[in-house]
């Protein structure tokens, strides 16, 4: 199996813009749904040996513990609750509406009822969940592709975070943007504008280094491997970047060090190449942070001195 198979945008868009909603329907659930933690790391997704999973949800009294999983292998949309009841149906031939509502039905079967804001977000269109029957192209051909180019780089993103011992996010997939990140924190508090909306207030609170991959969208119609730093420091893209192919490009009013998607899967160690870039973006960012990069190293997730040089 290919590691890193052909990914263009353009050959899967009409699937991406049918799944991408559905994934926003379940994710508004797990938004409403479970435990408040800093930055919004109780909000996405992670991915599974089949597919993604929103991890359990409710408790505690107050509706049943529920999980609901993507299976990308058998294209099911799957509802597990903690007292073994469970319930699934095919994504298959699916409108964006008639996966609301049989979603809706199935959670009101199992005795959960979250309140969401059904309607897209960030998307070009405000059609409520519950009306979209232009958006149904679920392929579950090229689905199951994203899913396993999605699996790979969440493995070569939770390799690069292995090497650094400070405060660092999970590896996750976020349903509302569609890309998948892992970030990590300088300790830095942040002064966040007053004007910021609530979302970005707490996702920013903190001074981060973040890397990760994005499957393309309407503004940047490629997928490519990415890194940032918020807030930006004066010149960080004047900062050098590895392998060659790397670059800075401009990004509303700041901008993002990007690796395309097109230009790894042509090298001939793509993993090392990712890496190094990865690991680029983030000298940059510390260097003009003044983060002591060395002081939080751990290479290989080692931090025990005596075991690092056995």
């Amino acid at each position: 199996m290919e590691l890193f198979p052909a990914m263009p945008l353009a050959e899967w868009a009409e699937a991406k813009e049918t799944f991408h909603r559905f994934a926003q329907i379940v994710g508004k659930i797990r938004l409403v749904s479970s435990n408040r933690r800093n930055h919004w790391w109780q909000v996405p997704f992670h991915p599974t040996g089949r597919g993604l999973t929103t991890r359990p949800m409710g408790g505690l009294g107050e509706q049943p513990l529920f999980s609901i999983d993507f299976d990308l292998v058998r294209h099911r949309l799957v509802v597990d609750v903690l007292d073994g009841r469970s319930a699934e149906f095919s994504m298959i031939g699916q409108s964006v509406a008639s996966f609301y509502h049989r979603l809706f039905d199935t959670l009101a079967g199992l005795g959960i009822r979250p309140d969401i804001w059904a309607v897209p977000f960030d998307l070009g269109d405000d059609t409520p969940f519950a009306h979209d029957t232009v958006h149904a192209r679920y392929d579950p051909v090229l689905i199951n592709r994203y899913w396993r180019v999605l699996s790979q780089v969440a493995q070569l993103l939770d390799r690069f975070a292995a090497d650094f011992a400070g405060k660092t996010s999970p590896v996750h997939h976020f349903w509302h943007t569609f890309d998948i990140a892992v970030t990590r924190f300088t300790g830095s508090v942040v002064r966040v504008p007053p004007e910021a909306d609530a979302v970005t207030r707490e996702a920013y609170s903190w001074e981060v280094i973040s890397a990760g991959f994005w499957f393309g969208d309407r503004e940047r119609p490629w997928p490519a491997f990415y890194s940032y730093t918020a807030p930006e420091p004066e010149g960080l893209e004047r900062e050098p970047l590895r392998p060659e192919q790397a670059e800075w490009i401009a990004s509303r009013g700041s901008h993002l060090a990007v690796l395309r998607y097109d230009d790894v899967r042509a090298m001939g160690d793509p993993v090392a190449g990712v890496l190094e870039f990865l690991d680029s973006a983030y000298q940059a960012g510390a260097r003009l942070t003044g983060l002591d990069a060395e002081a939080l190293a751990c290479r290989g997730g080692v931090t025990d001195p005596y075991y690092a040089k056995a």
